[in-house]
């Protein structure tokens, strides 16, 4: 039974909330940017460069080999951590970017890129690998506990790429000028964030020691394999259309992709927080029952009406793409589709990932995504020829189910917290509910699109408190404020 939320549940609620507004007044119209860059640069040229992004996407993912997530955990439990490692991690994360940089390069060389393809391939990483490292600095942010001041950096370079790409589009947008807007707004919230540390914590003098090092590396191992096999495991599909078929399927999944990774943003900025307070409750099994039956609800209940609007009016996202044909929107819908699909699974299921390598399990993890990237990579060599942008998305969606299968067997074996089991399944029937309902808004009440959304958010809100997923009683309780002691 759930009970009354506690005082810091409440306030990490809180911290949430400001999070999850930030990005969605800007992830939302980055995306729809984005977009209109995609039609304007076309998809033969747009899609090569969402497989060199991919590239560069995933060797900057491996080349974190599990020091930021390390770092969150370490800080979280002990502050002592950064006066003792920082000056050896900030030396040996700048080491690490500067070769895997020059890695990606000569990965993207072995692929067969060349010339001008094979400089934009160099320029995109050596951004990513500075996003990397910014991460890594706003773990301290993290571990701290100081959440509003990461949420605001969370969503920086975003806006400054907003407002470069909007001043270039009057100007003739081109790919070159695009990849420098990126790069820009990459530097400009390092600078700022690099700044931000030196102010919160000090001057950190840099004198690496190669036994701290040594002990890093070794201990981040187990997440370093978490953050190459997910890597893998998200991005590979771009990647393979554009080398196995043909640049514009890549540009087709592109789109639709991006606009899946708008949706994730939401669990990609949440999550965090909950690894944060998971490693922080570290050995207090009680306050991570609290937190996986609180988190379950706050994860899963914002994306069931994203997701049903996504596969009864998917369409309508592609309205920016002026220069496509019916067939080419077609095919974006439907990849659309499935991979809204792959959005729910992790939205009932991702926080259980979460769960357990925040505890110290993530060898089992790893082993499962590693099992879902052979799968994955196996089934695109055998149907992306055939079937192109939509084998990816189906391949994707089966892998996730795969693995979220694990999780669940995983979490009450590992680290003895029980499963919500109760809130799954009302959250299950709630979904099921708004999808039954929504096809019966299309079928017979033929409403502007504005208004049919607007009834069925109504209705899945009236199966939420129905079904007791949210009572009312929790959120008066939300609303009380603690009174002082006499």
């Amino acid at each position: 039974m759930l009970t009354k939320p506690s005082a810091r549940i409440k306030r990490f609620l809180g911290n949430i909330s400001f999070v999850v507004l930030l990005n969605l007044l800007v992830k939302p119209g980055w995306v729809v940017l984005e977009n209109v860059v995609q039609d304007r640069i076309g998809h033969e040229q747009f899609g090569t460069f969402t497989a060199l992004l991919t590239l560069a996407a995933i060797m900057a993912g491996i080349s974190d080999l599990g020091t930021t997530q390390l770092t969150t955990k370490r800080l979280a439990a002990a502050p002592s951590f950064f006066t003792d490692f920082f000056p050896t991690l900030l030396p040996l994360r700048a080491g690490l970017g500067v070769g895997f940089l020059v890695l990606t390069v000569a990965v993207g060389w072995v692929l067969g890129y060349r010339g001008h393809w094979l400089l934009l391939l160099a320029i995109t990483a050596a951004g990513l690998l500075l996003t990397q490292y910014t991460l890594f600095l706003r773990g301290v942010l993290q571990a701290h506990q100081r959440f509003t001041a990461d949420a605001v950096l969370s969503v920086l370079e975003r806006l400054l790429l907003l407002g470069l790409v909007l001043a270039l589009l009057p100007l003739g947008l081109s790919m070159d000028g695009f990849v420098g807007a990126r790069t820009v707004a990459v530097l400009f919230t390092f600078l700022l964030l690099a700044g931000l540390i030196r102010r919160l914590y000090g001057r950190v003098a840099l004198r690496p020691r190669w036994s701290q090092a040594r002990q890093v590396l070794l201990d981040s191992l187990p997440l370093a394999f978490i953050t190459l096999v997910y890597g893998l495991n998200e991005r590979i599909d771009m990647l393979m259309l554009e080398r196995l078929v043909s640049a514009r399927e890549a540009s087709y999944y592109a789109a639709a992709y991006r606009w899946v990774d708008a949706v994730m943003m939401y669990l990609w900025t949440v999550l965090p927080l909950f690894f944060a307070r998971f490693a922080h409750a570290t050995g207090r099994r009680q306050e991570q029952q609290e937190l996986l039956w609180f988190g379950q609800r706050v994860v899963t209940v914002p994306l069931l009406l994203v997701v049903g609007f996504g596969l009864f009016r998917g369409e309508l996202l592609f309205f920016q793409f002026k220069h496509s044909s019916p067939a080419e929107l077609l095919r974006m819908t439907q990849c659309l589709q499935v991979l809204f699909l792959n959005v729910l699974v992790h939205a009932f299921f991702a926080i259980y990932s979460t769960l357990l390598t925040s505890t110290d399990h993530e060898k089992p993890v790893s082993w499962l995504v590693t099992g879902s990237i052979v799968l994955n990579t196996g089934l695109n060599f055998l149907l992306m020829p055939r079937y192109g942008a939509l084998a990816g998305a189906f391949n994707t969606l089966l892998c996730a189910v795969l693995v979220s299968v694990g999780y669940v067997w995983l979490v009450p074996r590992r680290t003895g917290v029980q499963l919500p089991l109760a809130a799954l399944s009302k959250l299950a029937v709630a979904f099921a509910g708004l999808c039954g309902g929504w096809y019966l808004l299309q079928t017979y009440a033929h409403l502007p699109w504005w208004l049919e959304t607007a009834v069925a958010g109504i209705w899945l809100l009236a199966l939420i408190f129905g079904l007791g997923i949210v009572r009312v009683d929790e959120l008066k309780a939300l609303r009380t404020r603690k009174q002082p002691a006499a």
